[in-house]
């Protein structure tokens, strides 16, 4: 167990999988909370959780709570963030990190006020493969780098009812899958400065498909493609003047890569298996932050956040989605 307590805002699938990844990393998960008493007494009890709350005010107002995670669906992040920023909680708050660049900003003006950590759980970023990436692209092993593309396509169900469906509650490919491929080129070329999307929209109005374009700082190009209509191969690359770089199935989860030059010849091999998921990562990266007295993170900042919600704020305008909240 680490000096740092850890409180579940939600019960739902997400804070299954990252509770679990806590526990595997023997971080301390003090508290859950949720709007139903009983479901927070199962994920306690599932879990090993000392405290359980029936609601979300009553998680942040317990004394023995550090940091929150939050795991609500989109709509709820901008107003569960601030509660627990206003109880003098720190939040990792699961991605997409609200619905637009203006609530985003809110959560990172409020937090900065406080003098708490405020950061967007795209544990991705943290994970080892991503890592040795980044050391990689700093030592300019692949030259000038040209071109970055990336995607996330899962068959999801198409009820319109269903939380990726349903526009009020923040559905749609992109936000849920597209902002994986977008940070990624984002993380490797920095925030773009010309943006171009196409989409498929569903009958509910969300998006189904969304393809984009992007010229970064300096002329680099990136492209992704997200869908919840059907599952591609999910790889990345990361294509360089003296070499490329190969991200396999499933890039954005713990997995392997390797470093190609133009004759083929194979640089580097990576192998980035883990135990668990890997979501333990991006908890570990805010114990050390909060340790440090940072009110962001050194690999996706608040700052970044923000900017990357306006890349997908222009996104949806090109491709005419408004969620309801926003009208």
């Amino acid at each position: 167990m680490t000096g740092l307590h850890w409180g579940i805002l939600a019960t739902g699938g997400i804070a299954h999988a990252f509770t679990s990844d806590l526990r595997t990393a023997g971080l301390d998960v003090t508290a859950v909370g949720s709007r139903s008493i009983e479901s927070a007494r199962a994920f306690a009890e599932q879990y090993d959780i000392p405290h359980a709350h029936g609601s979300y005010e009553e998680l942040v107002s317990d004394p023995e709570v550090d940091i929150v995670y939050i795991a609500t669906p989109h709509p709820g992040h901008v107003e569960n963030a601030l509660l627990a920023l206003d109880h003098g909680k720190h939040v990792l708050v699961e991605k997409p990190f609200t619905l637009n660049a203006d609530e985003a900003a809110v959560i990172r003006d409020r937090a900065a006020l406080k003098g708490l950590l405020a950061m967007e759980a795209m544990w991705t970023r943290y994970l080892p493969h991503m890592v040795r990436i980044r050391e990689i692209l700093s030592k300019g092993t692949l030259g000038e780098i040209r071109v970055v593309s990336a995607d996330h396509t899962q068959k999801i169900s198409t009820d319109p009812g269903h939380r990726l469906n349903a526009l009020e509650l923040g559905g749609g490919a992109l936000l849920d899958l597209g902002i994986y491929p977008i940070s990624f080129a984002v993380d490797v070329l920095g925030v773009p400065e010309r943006i171009t999307a196409f989409a498929r929209l569903s009958d509910a109005g969300s998006d189904a498909e969304v393809a984009t374009v992007f010229v970064h700082p300096g002329g680099a190009l990136s492209t992704t493609v997200s869908s919840s209509r059907g599952a591609g191969a999910n790889v990345a690359q990361i294509v360089g003047t003296e070499a490329r770089l190969e991200i396999d199935r499933v890039w954005y989860t713990p997995t392997t890569f390797r470093v190609v030059t133009p004759d083929g010849s194979v640089r580097e091999e990576f192998d980035g298996a883990v135990e668990g998921r890997g979501m333990q990562y991006q908890a570990l990266a805010a114990e050390r932050l909060v340790a440090a007295g940072a009110t962001s993170s050194d690999i996706l900042s608040i700052d970044d956040t923000v900017a990357i919600m306006g890349v997908l704020d222009e996104v949806r305008r090109q491709i005419g989605v408004v969620y309801p909240s926003e009208h």
